[in-house]
């Protein structure tokens, strides 16, 4: 029998699509993986803002991470928006109850238009109990900053990705570059005592809703076909590039539009 290479993405849902749950499916489906879900949250956003959310419930949470697992061991886990402690707690307890793999965390704390999508307490539930079982956290530089504290000021960025990885005992972290301001942009990987660096030209685009779901998902879509991380993370950088350039001509919404999904 042929076999699926399934990821499982636990995150909120965007009801403009760009985003969120729906990204995540997109992503896969893109890079032929497949696609299943737990809702943490439901949204109303589109392209300008996300306009309120509300959590599922951790009882909800766990009915859907429960129905999944015991049914289809995903390949690998993607974790987007995670919206209080509770729910927090209820990932980290699915990961140890199922022996979830291949955990590629996405440390979403605001939207693209700079909503936030968290109560606040989540964050230190996830640091303590899921960024240690995690394969990698993919922070942006502004969720680095806030996630380093007063350490960002004294260390460079191109060193945060170490700095993160001693301070949450993390296996691998991946900090995005694309908020930078320069032509070139530079992710920046550290795994297992390596440092990557993934250079890239900064694509002049006002669609890039969904950039950081979107990459994580990349990346669970390349561990669930067996790559490896710094392989992964490359094939996922790779996607995203192509699909900030065919996008970058599209208009949707009158904000930050989607990225183009429908490359391969």
């Amino acid at each position: 029998m042929k076999h699926y290479n399934t990821v499982l993405t636990i995150a909120g849902s965007d009801s403009i699509g760009g985003a969120g749950i729906q990204a995540d499916i997109k992503t896969c489906c893109s890079l032929r993986a497949y696609a299943m879900t737990a809702i943490t949250a439901i949204t109303a956003q589109n392209t300008q803002g996300v306009r309120s959310y509300k959590a599922v419930g951790p009882r909800m949470l766990s009915a859907q991470l429960k129905a999944v697992c015991t049914d289809v061991r995903p390949d690998a886990v993607k974790i987007g928006m995670v919206p209080d402690a509770d729910s927090a707690h209820i990932i980290a307890d699915a990961i140890e109850m199922y022996h979830l793999r291949n955990i590629v965390v996405d440390p979403v704390m605001v939207a693209t238009s700079g909503d936030a999508l968290s109560d606040g307490s989540a964050i230190s539930v996830m640091a303590e109990h899921v960024f240690p079982q995690s394969s990698v956290i993919t922070p942006n530089l502004i969720e680095a900053r806030a996630l380093l504290g007063e350490v960002a000021s004294d260390v460079p960025p191109d060193s945060w990705a170490v700095w993160l990885a001693e301070k949450y005992h993390c296996p691998a972290v991946l900090v995005k570059g694309g908020h930078g301001q320069a032509d070139q942009l530079t992710d920046v990987l550290y795994c297992q005592g390596q440092e990557f660096k993934y250079s890239h030209a900064k694509i002049d685009t006002p669609n890039t809703h969904g950039t950081g779901c979107s990459l994580s998902s990349a990346i669970a879509c390349g561990l669930a076909n067996g790559r490896l991380l710094p392989d992964a993370v490359s094939q996922a950088i790779d996607w995203l590039q192509r699909a900030l350039e065919q996008g970058k001509d599209y208009e949707l919404g009158h904000g930050h539009g989607p990225l183009y999904f429908f490359n391969s």
